[in-house]
């Protein structure tokens, strides 16, 4: 399907959108100061975004209690693997393509942190222990390495009400799913 007004080129999109202050482009680093350490630390949840190498994608919630994600050094972190649906799109992705994307977040706080990097799925580590949930340990775990670090403005999670339980739809049952 042809659009009429589709943009075709990153110069046309810069025309439309302009482009971004210095700040913003400053703010992105490759390493985990004490600042984003604190963040991973607090958050029980992210969503994280995959592509296969023919460039099939997937986004998938990850979470458990806060701080789940495992600081390794400056520019590791491991996120730990629990039992699910079992059909694992993330993890085939990442065995063909190991760029991930993975959007950090608080309950109630507006920005998130983002860190886009290179994943390697493990078997097994001397940090697997510490990801122990109930006293189980995770089959795997993902590996990623960190090419960009920052802190994403509030601008949708405050605009969509996410943590406003006063914009919520309170008619929400037939959404319910039960497995």
């Amino acid at each position: 399907m042809m659009y009429e007004h589709a943009v075709t080129s990153a110069g046309e999109l810069s025309e439309i959108v302009g482009t971004p202050h210095p700040v913003v482009i400053d703010k992105v680093k490759k390493e985990l100061g004490e600042f984003e350490r604190k963040w991973l630390a607090k958050s029980p949840f992210c969503v994280l975004s995959t592509s296969a190498a023919d460039g099939s994608c997937d986004v998938s919630p990850r979470g458990d209690p806060a701080g789940f994600a495992l600081v390794l050094d400056d520019t590791t972190i491991a996120i730990p693997d629990r039992l699910g649906n079992r059909r694992v799109d993330s993890w085939r992705n990442v065995l063909s393509n190991p760029q991930v994307g993975l959007v950090f977040m608080i309950p109630g706080v507006n920005e998130t942190l983002r860190i886009n990097g290179r994943a390697t799925l493990v078997r097994d580590g001397e940090f697997f222990d510490r990801m122990a949930l109930k006293g189980r340990r995770p089959a795997l775990a993902l590996i990623v390495r960190t090419d960009e670090v920052f802190l994403h403005c509030s601008n949708a999670l405050r605009r969509s009400g996410v943590w406003d339980p006063e914009s919520w739809d309170e008619d929400t049952s037939e959404l319910k799913v039960i497995y």
